[in-house]
């Protein structure tokens, strides 16, 4: 998989793959999140590529204290081939490049398979509780 910045181009392609992985929410409208992205720290919304395909996508982020990364997911027919993993060791590295000393990753709690995947990574449970407040609200056009 070749793993590489996203491209203006591939917004429907990108968006149709969070569909497909079940990451869209009607809260969360998608090409807005992506036009967010695009104005800061672009370099960090990575997607992998296989044979022409988008089969994978990440959203990482670093704040000066914490990393964080939302949108990481892999089409469910090349899912369990180790992928996930590969994005995820190069979101890392970028990280790790800007000094980030931390990388924080919120998984909806009813996600078993998701926090398996990232236990198996060397994750592990911090001891916190989330909380979010919506300052804007993205309503679907």
């Amino acid at each position: 998989m070749l793993i590489r910045p996203f491209t203006r181009a591939e917004e429907t392609d990108v968006i149709l793959l969070w569909e497909h992985c079940g990451l869209t929410r009607p809260w969360n409208n998608p090409d807005r999140d992506i036009q967010r992205k695009l104005s800061t720290q672009s370099e960090l919304f990575l997607v992998g590529e296989l044979d022409g395909r988008i089969i994978a996508s990440a959203m990482a982020g670093y704040d000066g204290h914490r990393g964080s990364v939302f949108y990481l997911c892999v089409h469910p027919d090349f899912q369990h081939k180790g992928y996930g993993k590969q994005l995820m060791k190069e979101i890392e590295r970028k990280l790790i490049g800007l000094g980030c000393p931390k990388l924080n990753i919120l998984v909806r709690t009813d996600n078993d398979a998701v926090m398996r995947f990232y236990e198996k990574l060397g994750y592990q449970l911090d001891a916190v509780s989330s909380y979010g407040k919506r300052l804007i609200t993205d309503e679907e056009a």
